[in-house]
């Protein structure tokens, strides 16, 4: 019997088959772009919310005595500003500010675009029409300009440009979930669910969701790039961030008047966020590819 037992164990045994989002980060992993994508991101991210925990750093600090002084100079790495304050400091903080606004904003898209779209698509009918109806208005005005108007109406400050950016990304979220509910509301299983008597709500969270997740996560990774942009858009305009905050966008707005005698004060918030977008969109690109089910796996 011991012999059987030892025979048992060494025979190999038998994988499960990999289920699609594991197949799609074996699609992500061999993507050499996406990967330097991340890693950029995640360095970014390390840095930004990290670095402040293991480091006391104050990037409102001034000097007058210190100030625009050149990168590299008296321990300044990035140099200073108008007022003495570190550049690099303010760089880090700035990126904390950007990406957790950044971030925030796209969770409320994705909460309240992917709810309508969930509801629209599954029920049809009349609350399809209203609620489509709403959100083609929406789409009538471009975000940027949408967002505008709310900041507008409610004023300025961070907090009121999340909630313009986050509710000016509600569309894209609505109707690319209302197109994943209609595709998939009429699958074997979800009829075999609805014959057993599952409830709505049931159905909608539990057996349609994990279906919609591929292409709403694709869109809630490229609405984080147009979040931080603008997010820094409106802050630049004096919407947004308002001093001392350090913030890109308003970093930017801020060495407008420096541009010919300090051009670091320009250059490395402009970089910061140029990386972002662009690590951020490259990374989105690669995300849909790696979801997509129509493109094959090696591993297939």
């Amino acid at each position: 019997m011991s012999a059987v037992i030892a025979d048992q164990r060494r025979l190999p045994k038998l994988s499960t088959p990999a289920g699609p989002y594991r197949r799609a980060w074996w699609r992500l992993r061999r993507d050499r772009v996406a990967m330097a994508a991340l890693f950029v991101l995640a360095l970014l991210v390390v840095i930004a919310y990290l670095v402040p925990l293991a480091i006391a750093i104050d990037p409102y600090q001034q000097s007058l005595r210190d100030s625009l002084l050149p990168p590299g100079t008296a321990g300044h790495a990035l140099g200073t500003d108008h007022f003495g304050r570190d550049v690099l400091l303010r760089l880090i903080d700035g990126g904390r500010v950007s990406l957790s606004v950044g971030i925030l904003a796209v969770v409320i898209s994705a909460s309240i675009g992917g709810l309508i779209g969930l509801v629209a698509g599954y029920f049809g009918g009349w609350p399809d029409r209203i609620l489509m109806r709403f959100i083609d208005v929406k789409l009538a005005f471009p975000g940027i300009l949408l967002a505008l108007v709310i900041v507008t109406v409610l004023g300025t400050g961070l907090e009121k440009v999340m909630i313009a950016v986050g509710i000016g990304g509600i569309p894209r979220f609505a109707r690319v979930v209302r197109g994943s509910v209609l595709n998939t509301k009429n699958e074997l299983y979800v009829e075999a669910a609805r014959s057993i008597g599952a409830a709505d709500l049931r159905i909608m969270f539990v057996h349609l969701v994990p279906q919609v997740l591929g292409p709403a996560i694709t869109i809630a990774t490229f609405g984080l790039a147009t979040a931080i942009l603008s997010i820094a858009s409106l802050s630049f305009l004096g919407l947004g961030a308002q001093p001392p905050t350090a913030e890109w966008g308003l970093m930017l707005s801020e060495a407008r008047k420096y541009l010919r005698v300090a051009w670091w004060l320009s250059v490395f918030p402009g970089l910061a966020i140029v990386t972002v977008v662009l690590s951020v969109n490259l990374l989105g690109d690669a995300v849909r590819d790696a979801l997509d089910p129509r493109i094959p796996s090696v591993s297939d």
